[in-house]
């Protein structure tokens, strides 16, 4: 009776729900911008009516284009389809009659959740649950099958230091698009395995596509950028599921048809799945469950009757539990307790002997049940990788880092961890963290080991080192312009942005310092070391932690202070401001050997001279050059300030940065100390210097 009412509830709420979609389609008339008509629920411009449409599927309408809004960059919209829920859209990069450009954001599957889950409250998703015309059969009922269909698949543009003829995956994109300056690029169609890395190659961009005839044949790259102009589509099938189906529903498909399906599963006396509405006759498991049901519940009644003194006198399984209640139980809790006590006991001596290897028990459940990307290796692998661990590149608080040499003949570095924070929560943090991130300016781990104690992480080789043995050379061997260190200011700032803003879970480095920003041979940045790192949801501003952690001078003051602001993403804002401070200086931001001590501390020293407009006397430097310092140093001050809500986010660092100076104001001046006191029961995280 009770799963008669709730198929009832069901479709009273669905009526409802059609009653009030009727309502909201009559009050709101469809939107158009440019070629995109008929834009209505879930959609709405920007500049609707508050009642029409849903704020997470809010578009943009500019110079009478429609723009959606996704992650860190705003894609052309090509059409709204309400038939199979899905949205076109195109990176803006891409031109139809010009071939030579190429996507201008970076955008994989990663970005988006792994699995589809008909309670998500993600907007968008990258494949669609469909019923397939394969069937079943269950409690004499005829069931289909559910496949998860992608709604789209990657292009990866690869940059490469020589020409590559032997990979067929690999299309070379001359004459379009020519990169002899900066060596070869190919695009590949289709995710990128660790076996089609080529060696002297690596991943310059990924971007998505829904277009699906480049596998059946070999192709070029006029029929990749017919692949890039047609763009790819995301599936807004979530919203639809919501609107049709309502809360009350198990799950939602789209069936053959091309309908929506909507079920719903109920659950029996002893919390077994059955289908609502469905046939009575029962397979025989199902009705051994039952019969275990009964005895159960016999067993209580027995208890029960025994209890009270009084025999009413049951049959069946009823009886056999008044039988069991009365001779066998009590021989049953006395031997139970016995065992209990005793397992107890050996319990208590295996954890005190076996304390420690609770550690590395819990990076291995971590690695059992994540899906990650690097390549897992064991330690014999590690030291034939390293060659037996002869040629070691630095020393730090956590362990040693070696030159190592991958089968394929790519050099790579190998962090030896040595020393582990909690229960191995810098490693777990560290795979967690840049395990599936690709981008230009975040450091690739290629794989890991953990084998017992031994713990290593396998890095992607950076022949140019760390930023701090260049900008803080005291014998001037390494010598940068300011226009490559202003470059390198940009790589770094796009890497920190995508970490804040351009991954499915925001992570914050607590970290940022010149030690920890690696070069490549063409003096790339890369941001590394997220042995720190902390992962928020995306759409939470607020940082959660239990005691500060980064380096002293890099560190922002409401890690250390009460009342100045929420821990968030601005304190690695502030640690980059002391990053690009130092990188302009070319020295420590503290300078003990400072002729005057009003130089002591550069961020207030150069503030007084910008402040009164002064000239920065630097040497052996252009005009130029002398803009583009002053620029950096603006900016930093804006970085550094002592409050979180008065510093900018690091996309908006990125657009200073590309701007121009006379769109900068002058900040306020920047605060040493607050009047706050220090927090007494904060807890502190330092890291030491490390090596990639």
């Amino acid at each position: 009776m009770w799963r008669e009412s709730a198929l009832l509830m069901i479709l009273l709420f669905r009526l409802e729900q059609i009653c009030a979609t009727s309502k909201q389609g009559h009050a709101c008339p469809p939107s158009s911008c440019g070629k995109v008509t008929n834009i209505t629920h879930p959609f709405r411009l920007k500049g609707d009516p508050e009642n029409c449409g849903d704020h997470r599927y809010e578009l943009t309408c500019e110079n009478n284009v429609t723009l959606l809004s996704l992650y860190s960059g705003k894609y052309l919209v090509q059409a709204i389809n309400y038939n199979n829920f899905t949205i076109r859209v195109v990176d803006p990069g891409v031109q139809q009659s010009n071939c030579s450009n190429i996507p201008r954001y970076f955008l994989s599957q990663s970005n988006f959740r792994d699995s589809y889950a008909y309670t998500d409250m993600d907007a968008y998703q990258t494949s669609q649950p469909r019923l397939s015309n394969q069937t079943f059969y269950f409690n004499h009922d005829r069931f289909h099958t559910v496949n998860s269909e992608p709604v789209f698949e990657h292009i990866v543009f690869m940059n490469c230091s020589h020409p590559v003829s032997d990979n067929l995956k690999y299309v070379d994109t001359a004459p379009c698009v020519n990169w002899h300056s900066k060596g070869y690029m190919f695009a590949i169609a289709g995710d990128l395995i660790s076996e089609d890395l080529e060696v002297g190659c690596h991943v310059k961009l990924v971007t998505l596509t829904s277009w699906w005839g480049l596998h059946a044949h070999k192709y070029s790259y006029t029929e990749i950028h017919k692949a890039l102009v047609y763009g790819f589509e995301i599936s807004w099938m979530i919203r639809a599921c919501n609107d049709i189906c309502g809360n009350l529903a198990s799950s939602c498909n789209w069936d053959t048809s091309g309908l929506v399906d909507c079920s719903l599963d109920c659950h029996s006396f002893l919390g077994i799945l059955d289908i609502c509405g469905k046939g009575n006759g029962r397979p025989i498991w199902y009705q051994l469950l039952l019969y275990a049901r009964d005895t159960i519940y016999g067993v209580w009644i027995g208890l029960v009757e025994r209890i009270k003194g009084h025999n009413t006198g049951f049959d069946g399984n009823y009886k056999l539990g008044l039988i069991i209640g009365q001779y066998v139980l009590p021989s049953f809790w006395a031997g139970r307790l016995l065992f209990g006590m005793t397992l107890f006991i050996a319990l208590l001596i295996y954890k005190w002997k076996n304390r420690h290897s609770s550690i590395y028990e819990n990076i291995e459940n971590y690695l059992e049940h994540a899906n990650l990307m690097p390549i897992r290796y064991s330690y014999k692998e590690i030291k034939k990788i390293t060659g037996g661990f002869k040629d070691k590149l630095g020393e730090g608080g956590y362990g040693s880092v070696f030159k190592g040499k991958l089968s394929s003949g790519s050099w790579v570095a190998v962090k030896m961890l040595s020393k582990s924070r909690g229960e191995g929560q810098d490693f777990i943090s560290e795979v967690a963290t840049i395990g599936k991130i690709y981008h230009q300016n975040i450091v690739k781990l290629i794989g890991f080991c953990v084998q017992g104690s031994k713990r290593a992480l396998v890095y992607e080789f950076m022949s140019n080192g760390s930023l701090d043995k260049i900008i803080f050379s005291k014998d001037g061997s390494a010598h940068l312009s300011y226009d490559e260190i202003y470059n390198i200011s940009i790589g770094i700032a796009k890497g920190i942005a995508y970490l804040h803003h351009g991954c499915e879970m925001q992570i914050l480095h607590f970290d940022i310092k010149p030690h920890n920003i690696l070069l490549d041979e063409n003096f790339t940045p890369k941001v590394s070391d997220f042995g720190l790192a902390k992962l928020y949801p995306i759409n939470n501003s607020i940082a959660t932690m239990t005691g500060a952690r980064g380096t002293i001078g890099y560190m922002a003051p409401e890690l250390f202070y009460k009342n100045i602001g929420r821990i968030s993403h601005k304190a690695d804002v502030y640690s980059f401001g002391m990053l690009l401070m130092e990188m302009t200086n070319k020295r420590k931001n503290l300078n003990p050997h400072a002729e005057h001590s009003s130089q002591l501390y550069f961020p207030l020293w150069i503030y007084k001279h910008i402040g009164k407009e002064k000239d920065i006397e630097m040497e052996d430097v252009t005009h130029e050059e002398k803009e583009v310092a002053k620029k950096m140093i603006i900016i930093a001050l804006w970085c550094i300030q002592l409050k979180p809500s008065d510093r900018p986010s690091m996309n908006r660092v990125i657009e200073m940065l590309e701007g121009d100076i006379d769109n900068l104001e002058i900040p306020p001046k920047p605060t040493l100390y607050p009047h706050e006191t220090m927090a007494s029961d904060t807890s502190f995280t330092f890291s030491s210097d490390s090596f990639m």
